[in-house]
């Protein structure tokens, strides 16, 4: 939301007082407390009407600085903010001077300038992160448009910004206009599924806005070395969180607002649904199943999309009977092809459902401002969406679900949870609407993943649309509503790399494409591109995913890419377990993994999967792609060719290759099967070894399916032998790999010596 009319000038109406001068400083052990006028005082006359600010300065964890701003501090109802549920009280150290006070937390500093000239400088050592100065801090009365509060933090020279949850927009966020607030918008426009709050730029810090309702962002947009957030109202707080890498950033974030669980092992394998408006019964899918398994095309989760229940009745959390006639036998003899399953649902209860009645009998429902049930048209008619502020409605609804995994589901695609009403309408805890509605979308998940973690122990996982800042607490999430071509595969990823920067650890999308027929060439880049994401899933809207239907091609690339997948289990699911114990996610923005690399600042065509493995999709018909290595002799994973990096490649790449780079000084544990993502990861491994310099060490970890690392070690170089050490846990009939040569299979033991010329 822009106040002003460009330097000089304000908007119609409006009327800003800023922060200009720290007219008191209190000091605290734990805090600092400034009343900022917003005028000069010059004389006592000056201190007559306001308004001033009360600005606090605190702590919720080490290495983050919390700065609230209050104009009226007891004229509204207390507001909710982001969840932040590792927030602590550490220790601080408050110094003063005659000119300036200062609050420190572990590395980072605030500082405030006494006097007239307002001044916040934010440093992390020596190093000042950014500031809020003149004009940066405004309290606005706009006539018409209510009143509002604003920050502005300056921006450096050359520096990006990033993150503001799953945008499709460009990944540098420089210039954009960002709202944070949850739609249904599809990834081909500005709006998002999953806001959160929280920008990272490359200068190595974060700023996390402590608000649940609408934040409007201006990055670099109104003011061009700065970046604006403002909401609605008195008041305004946000966190200013350091680095000094971006790594280290968002594991503080991650820190302060929660980290993911692990998800399943089997988890990691293909997905694949029935669609969404096809055509489909007990026989269509069991086809498909069947017919996967004939092509040896692995599968690991098998989908029930919206119509496994009747039209017009979502949810009722019944089978509908036309298709599916004996839902528990069905679901036994899916579970006895090795195979999951999940089903569709939402938080909404349709008119026609047998569920609605009662669930206004007792309350269930969201209300108009009238005490009546909320109803809207839009998605299933007359329906009416269930209030998860009312324990007895979360349960109400628990209980169906619960219902469900006992007759054999074994997790929930938990669709929808953005089209929530903002205005006129009433909590059963009273929490304001404006603000409940993107914490709707976390209430939802929560409710789910809670009662999947109660059932299913470690099983627990969702398959979520919406959500909100620390929605990470709560995985799986997808990428929502995209389009069958390669602009909107490539919006998809730049989705994804904004929500991983801002800590989610796992995310998905739909592999071809949501809505339309993917062309064969879309179709195949999109399977390697999906099976080169943390979960990976064929789902469309009007047509069905199976690879046959587009073409015999298809089915050789889902089988090579699923296939490959699991054999990176070993690897790939020890960076799921980092990602829950760092924060650090396990697709990874090349700014995050090498932040110290100008060249990779901008780059949203490629990515990394942990530090070890760079993948660059193909989006061209022709598979020509252009990619930047970071400096180092990187290795082609599927054929062994070497490239030097610190420069961009141009490479053309058949349906069954793409650009798939093991970083120089990696080790790569490679497992022994490649039909099911789930197994002993300890037995038949190999360590494959890439380009370790003569006398360096690498380390790797194996993680069991049981969650638990099974497996420290580290591999050393020493002219041409190559060793390994097992200093935890036990390797089985295991082997090195250096540039295609293995050594001789080890049936056990510790150490592994091995000349590799």
């Amino acid at each position: 939301m822009k106040f002003t009319d460009g330097q000089w000038m304000l908007q119609p109406g409006v009327a800003a007082h800023y922060a200009a001068e720290a007219y008191a400083v209190e000091a605290h052990s734990d805090r600092l407390v400034v009343l900022a006028t917003t005028r000069p005082i010059k004389h006592r006359g000056d201190t007559l009407q306001g308004p001033t600010l009360t600005v606090t300065l605190t702590s919720p964890l080490p290495g983050v600085i919390r700065v609230s701003v209050e104009h009226y501090t007891a004229s509204s109802a207390p507001r909710l903010h982001v969840p932040m549920v590792g927030a602590t009280q550490p220790a601080v150290q408050v110094a003063e001077t005659d000119t300036h006070a200062t609050l420190t937390s572990g590395p980072i500093s605030v500082e405030v300038k006494k006097g007239e000239g307002w001044s916040l400088v934010f440093r992390e050592g020596g190093r000042v992160l950014t500031k809020s100065d003149w004009r940066s801090l405004g309290y606005v009365q706009w006539a018409g448009k209510g009143n509002h509060m604003h920050e502005q933090l300056t921006l450096a020279v050359g520096e990006n910004v990033y993150g503001l949850g799953e945008r499709f927009t460009p990944w540098v966020k420089n210039g954009q206009v960002v709202e944070n607030t949850n739609k249904d918008g599809g990834t081909a426009c500005e709006q998002a599924y999953k806001n959160v709050p929280f920008y990272l730029t490359n200068r190595g810090y974060g700023v996390l806005v402590d608000e649940a309702g609408p934040v409007s962002f201006e990055v670099g947009s109104e003011k061009v070395a700065r970046v604006q957030f403002s909401r609605e109202g008195e008041s305004l707080a946000y966190c200013v969180i350091a680095g000094p890498s971006p790594k280290d950033v968002v594991s503080r974030l991650t820190a302060l607002t929660g980290r993911a669980p692990l998800p399943p092992a089997w988890s990691f394998g293909l997905w694949m649904t029935t669609s969404f408006t096809t055509k489909y019964d007990e026989a269509t899918a069991t086809h498909f199943i069947d017919e996967m398994a004939r092509r040896e095309l692995p599968l690991s989760v098998f989908h029930f999309d919206c119509f496994w229940m009747r039209e017009f009745q979502w949810c009722d959390f019944e089978w509908d009977r036309r298709g599916f006639p004996e839902p528990e036998a069905m679901l036994k003899r899916l579970h006895g092809k090795g195979l999951k399953i999940s089903l569709w649902i939402n938080p909404y209860v349709a008119q026609k459902s047998p569920l609605f009645a009662e669930g206004v009998k007792h309350g269930y429902f969201i209300k108009r401002d009238n005490g009546l049930t909320f109803q809207t048209d839009q998605w299933q008619p007359g329906m009416a969406i269930v209030d998860f502020t009312n324990p007895a409605a979360k349960a109400w609804y628990q209980g169906h679900l619960r219902r469900l995994l006992a007759t054999g589901a074994d997790c929930f695609k938990t669709d929808f949870g953005e089209r929530i009403p903002s205005e006129g309408v009433v909590y059963h805890d009273g929490s304001d609407p404006v603000e409940m509605h993107n914490l709707y979308a976390l209430k939802y998940n929560e409710a789910v993943f809670e009662l999947l973690q109660e059932v299913q122990g470690k099983e627990a996982i969702v398959f979520a649309r919406s959500t909100y800042a620390s929605g990470q607490r709560f995985p799986v999430h997808w990428g929502g509503d995209c389009w069958s071509t390669f602009e909107s595969m490539a919006e998809s990823l730049r989705g994804g790399l904004s929500l991983t920067s801002c800590g989610f650890a796992f995310w998905s999308h739909d592999i071809g494409g949501f809505e339309g027929n993917p062309p064969p060439a879309v179709y195949k880049r999109w399977i390697q591109f999906g099976l080169m994401s943390s979960h990976s899933r064929l789902h469309g809207s009007s047509s069905y995913r199976v690879p046959w239907l587009v073409d015999e091609e298809s089915c050789d690339v889902l089988r090579l890419f699923t296939r490959l997948k699991h054999q990176l289990m070993p690897y790939l699911y020890a960076k799921a377990h980092e990602a829950t114990q760092t924060g650090v996610p396990m697709m990874r923005a090349m700014l995050m993994e090498h932040p110290r690399d100008p060249a990779c600042a901008p780059l949203d065509r490629q990515y990394q999967l942990g530090e070890a493995l760079l993948v660059a999709p193909i989006f061209t018909e022709d598979g020509e792609v252009d990619f930047y290595l970071p400096e180092g002799t990187w290795t082609h994973l599927l054929n062994g060719e070497k490239k030097q990096g610190g420069r961009w490649h141009r490479e053309v790449h058949g349906f069954l290759s793409m650009p798939l780079y093991a970083a120089p000084g990696s080790v790569i544990p490679w497992g022994a099967e490649a039909e099911r993502p789930d197994y002993d990861y300890t037995r038949g491994t190999v360590l494959r070894v890439f380009e370790l310099a003569d006398g360096a060490s690498a380390a790797f970890t194996v993680v069991g399916v049981d969650g638990q690392v099974a497996v420290r070690g580290a591999v050393k170089r020493e002219g041409s032998r190559y060793t390994a050490q097992v200093s935890e846990g036990a390797l089985r009939d295991w082997a090195l790999e250096v540039d295609g040569r293995r050594s001789p299979v080890q049936a056990e033991g510790g150490a592994l010596s091995w000349q590799a010329d």
